[in-house]
């Protein structure tokens, strides 16, 4: 038996069916799809149940309309409360602004009023005794400047000297900013998609008609043809809300523009394509499940 240190990647002395039983989740772990874990076209993308009533979205996701309806309104009145919190910490952040500048110019003027007064009534001595302070303050805050200055050049490596030390802290971010030190992402005017999280409207939504070989729990089927929709490629046309096969679209009613099941003439654009299923079969789509978790190697 080989020693486990000259086996391929022998840095780590634990085989993977020794790390698997030892470490049991350790590290990012993948997980193979069946298809029963899949979700069967014609399902909601929200339910993940056959959809009632059927809706899709310009993406061509399906939805049961109660679904999609409840969601849009539920994230409307989300986004109408965070205008609501977001205008109220602009009025906040306004009023701390407008306060502030009231204190510098009320202290502006009590400074100026303090130093045209108050030179009149100020002895020499006390003149002279304020000037000297003054100036060993000021050659004490040149020479540590200077200090500064020599240590910065001569001891780079330490934190204080590092390029980012110059950068403002977050008090004086605040200070300039009126309170506001981060500045936020706008708040979106539309819900988003739960799918593919672009801007929905209720209006969007596009009424849909789904045979089923069961009742309404089998297979969706081709309006046309009759064949059964499973991991095959499937369009919808936006005026009748037919939905069949894309093949069968192509080969049959797109030398037409015209729908065979109810006779009524369409154009290019209302075509939209649906998002496929997927199966147990790596050809049909993502079939494997990946959870990150990080590693100390």
């Amino acid at each position: 038996m080989t020693r486990k240190s000259k086996q391929p990647g022998g840095h780590n002395p634990l085989t993977a069916h020794e790390r698997k039983k030892l470490l049991g989740s350790y590290g990012t772990t993948s997980v193979r799809l069946g298809s029963a874990a899949q979700r069967r076209f014609g399902d909601c993308a929200l339910g993940l149940t056959p959809a009632i009533d059927p809706v899709c979205t310009p993406s061509g996701n399906i939805y049961s309309r109660e679904a999609i309806v409840s969601y849009l309104l539920a994230k409307t009145q989300e986004l109408k409360q965070l205008r609501t919190e977001r205008d109220a910490e602009e009025a906040e952040r306004l009023k701390r602004a407008a306060q502030s500048e009231e204190e510098a110019r009320q202290k502006a003027a009590v400074d100026f009023k303090v130093k045209d007064q108050g030179a009149a009534r100020s002895d020499v001595g006390t003149h002279g005794q304020s000037y000297g302070a003054a100036l060993g303050k000021r050659i004490s805050t040149e020479s540590a400047e200077a200090g500064r200055e020599t240590l910065k050049r001569t001891s780079y490596w330490l934190s204080d000297f590092t390029p980012d030390a110059g950068r403002k802290t977050t008090g004086e971010e605040d200070e300039e900013s009126g309170g506001s030190s981060t500045r936020k992402e706008p708040i979106p005017d539309r819900p988003p998609s739960p799918m593919t999280g672009e801007p929905l409207r209720r209006k969007d939504l596009i009424s849909i008609e789904l045979s089923r070989e069961e009742g309404t729990k089998g297979n969706v089927t081709c309006a046309v043809s009759g064949k059964a929709i499973t991991t095959q490629d499937a369009i919808v046309i936006k005026k009748t809300g037919k939905v069949m096969l894309l093949d069968v679209y192509e080969k049959v009613v797109k030398p037409e523009m015209t729908c065979p099941v109810t006779g009524r003439k369409f154009k290019e654009k209302d075509v939209i394509p649906l998002q496929k299923a997927a199966s147990g079969f790596a050809a049909s789509g993502e079939v494997v499940a990946k959870r990150y978790k990080p590693t100390m190697t």
